[in-house]
């Protein structure tokens, strides 16, 4: 595993156990840079129109098109870093 690998690993927990819970435009960041760094680009259908919550999280997601997933891991890292 590489240390970028693991610090993504590290900072997924940590994500999970912020002291503050972070307003919904960073979960969605975070959400957006965790599946472009494990997934990869977002699939092009879009959830339904009345699934508002998985239209914002795909919209996310697919403004990320094209970052490579170790480019994703570090911006997650650096995001929980300045959320811890």
């Amino acid at each position: 595993m590489s240390d970028l690998q693991a610090r993504f690993e590290t900072a997924a927990k940590e994500a999970l156990e912020l002291p503050k819970r972070p307003d919904n435009q960073t979960l969605l960041r975070l959400y957006a840079l965790y599946k472009q760094a494990t997934v990869g680009n977002a699939p092009a259908e879009r959830p339904e129109a009345l699934d508002f919550v998985g239209r914002a999280k795909h919209d996310a997601w697919a403004r990320l098109q094209g970052t490579t997933k170790e480019e994703a891991m570090q911006a997650y890292i650096d995001l929980v870093e300045s959320l811890k």
